[in-house]
């Protein structure tokens, strides 16, 4: 009876070990896997069981990429000039037994070195190269950090410059420097803008001009060819001497229009004058002469009605 107890006892024991050894390793992460002290072997994402008493899970590490944001770091550059710079490093753990078994304390080392290596970068550039070069910056901490870090199993993917904060005196300089390059950039644009209106405004000037002298030869030229036209129709026309007095006489009296108290009469035009009041005469004589025929015939009309 006592051995059947013993049994069941073994039994619930062994039980209770292997349940209590079976490991389900989950994605992303892997084990390190001690036995007697000594490094087994490392776990990748499955599960798996270690032997009671013997195995050991040394270290559980994350597979995933971390950010570690440094404080900010006090540097020197070429020219003497002391800032804080904060940068954010991106790393990921590529060897689990590497980042065990190589460095006591990771993340302390890694931030010591990114601050080394981010003075003796600095110290190579002087002020405005190390506020411009921030590119260049980070693509030598990650080449110099990444090469470092390889033994502790650890790769640098991307190394970031957060942060420049150049002195108090420094910064209140630089935006002096801003304003007078923003003022001095506003005057130039003022100026152009000046000269550029003024030409505009000579150049319509022109265009003015040009354009009124011309249309005062078009006028000109019409003119000169109405008359001309007028000249050639008279001649075509064969006009004699006493027509060509008449128009005269007209343009005589458009000209005076009721306005001139003297007018000078060529002589030509004087001579057709005696004529043109011949024919007035001759007018009025044959106007009187049908009046007279008219009467007459009343008269006979009346008479005969008697």
């Amino acid at each position: 009876m006592l051995g059947f107890v013993i049994s069941i006892i073994l039994i619930i024991v062994t039980i209770i070990l292997i349940i209590a050894n079976v490991r389900i390793v989950p994605q992303t992460n892997a084990y390190v896997i001690e036995r007697l002290g000594g490094y087994l072997t490392t776990w990748d994402v499955g599960l798996k069981f270690k032997i009671p008493l013997i195995d050991r899970i040394a270290s559980k590490v994350s597979l995933k990429e971390k950010v570690v944001d440094f404080p900010p770091q006090p540097v020197i550059t070429k020219d003497n000039v002391t800032m804080s710079i904060d940068t954010v490093v991106y790393y990921q753990i590529t060897d689990p037994k590497l980042f065990a078994y190589g460095v006591s304390n990771p993340i302390i080392a890694i931030e010591n070195l990114t601050a080394t290596t981010l003075r003796n970068i600095i110290g190579q550039l002087e002020l405005d190269e190390s506020l411009s070069s921030r590119d260049l910056i980070n693509t030598q901490m990650r080449s110099i950090l990444d090469e470092a870090t390889d033994p502790w199993g650890i790769r640098v993917n991307r190394v970031e410059v957060k942060n420049i904060e150049p002195p108090a005196d420094i910064q209140e300089a630089m935006e002096k420097q801003m304003r007078a390059e923003r003022e001095r950039r506003e005057s130039i644009l003022r100026a152009e803008g000046k000269k550029r209106a003024a030409i505009l405004v000579a150049e319509g000037e022109k265009e003015s001009a040009i354009r009124k002298a011309e249309g005062q030869a078009e006028a000109i030229i019409k003119v000169k060819k109405a008359t001309a036209e007028g000249i050639e129709m008279i001649k075509n026309a064969k006009a004699d001497e006493t027509v060509i007095a008449l128009r005269s006489l007209e343009t005589l009296a458009k000209v005076a229009d009721g306005r001139a108290t003297k007018l000078i009469i060529p002589s030509d035009i004087q001579n057709i004058s005696g004529l043109v009041s011949s024919l007035t005469a001759v007018n009025d004589f044959t106007k009187k002469d049908d009046v007279l025929k008219d009467s007459e015939v009343l008269e006979k009309e009346d008479v005969l009605e008697d």
